[in-house]
């Protein structure tokens, strides 16, 4: 049976949606989808050129509010935001596990344009490196 997985942050902007990118990447079987408790207009054109460079297309991603997921079932609810420095979502939907999995907002860079970018990566790289950390320990049928 198909995994369904939800991510979760605030503004579904960055963080989740690079999330949404690689696990989608990892596996096209799984039923993956992210959200945020206030969407922010548009996917952060920095984060879609960070998965760019990891060849993964999330530029037709649009945020989305966590109320559109609410009647549907998950195996695991991830929230990834930091929770030193932001509420973390709570989703009050039906879910088998919830994880919290946190990353620093990229968003919140600040600096010249080249290090930005270089905070962008390094949170790529991480969601990277613990989002296929969660996919195989969970999610592989081992």
């Amino acid at each position: 049976m198909k995994k369904s997985v939800l991510i979760l942050c605030t503004g579904n902007s960055c963080r989740s949606q690079m999330a949404e990118g690689f696990l989608r990447s990892f596996d096209s079987s799984l039923e993956v989808y992210s959200a945020g408790t206030k969407p922010s207009e548009s996917v952060h054109p920095l984060a879609v050129k960070v998965m760019h460079e990891e060849w993964i297309d999330i530029s037709l991603s649009k945020p989305k509010s966590v109320d559109e997921f609410l009647q549907r079932p998950f195996d695991y609810v991830i929230t990834v935001c930091d929770a030193a420095k932001e509420s973390c979502p709570l989703f009050t939907g039906t879910v088998e596990h919830r994880l919290h999995i946190g990353f620093d907002d990229p968003a919140e860079a600040t600096g010249t344009q080249e290090e930005i970018m270089a905070v962008f990566r390094r949170v790529r790289n991480e969601i990277n490196q613990r989002f296929r950390q969660f996919y195989n320990d969970n999610l592989t049928g081992k």
